[in-house]
This record gives C-alpha cells, sequence and structure tokens, in this order.
C-alpha cells in the first residue's frame, strides 16, 4: 500500500473504491482521524495539501536474523 504524510497531520493512502482507486486523505487533529476526501486524481488532492510537502512513507523488509 501507499502512503504519503504531510503537515497538520495530512495522511493519503491509495484505495480501492468500488473497483477504482482512490486517494483517501485523512487528517489527524486533537486524537481523532477525520476524512478530508476520497480524490481521484493528483489535482483533487492539491486541494488539500502542496504536493511538495508530502513524504513517501516505505516498509522496509525485514532482515533476517534481526530483532523484531
Amino acid at each position: 500500500m501507499h502512503c504519503w504524510r504531510g503537515p497538520r497531520g495530512i495522511t493519503i493512502e491509495v484505495i480501492t473504491l468500488n473497483d477504482r482507486q482512490r486517494f483517501k486523505v485523512t487528517q489527524k487533529t486533537n486524537g481523532r482521524r477525520y476524512l478530508l476526501g476520497y480524490c481521484a486524481t493528483i489535482a483533487q488532492v492539491t486541494r488539500h495539501v502542496d504536493l511538495a510537502d508530502l513524504v513517501e512513507v516505505v516498509d522496509f523488509p525485514a532482515q533476517p536474523g534481526a530483532p523484531r
């Protein structure tokens, strides 16, 4: 799953909604996560956050023998 984080608690995830890929934009405020919208295009995402402020969250594979 692809995920990006931005300022002010913004999170963007790629999801499948009604057999179509969408960007789910949420914001965490006061310990709660609120849905800002489901976006079909990057242009729609830019209504919520400046793309230059986003960082991609990458899961690194576990190394053999590494403590968990």
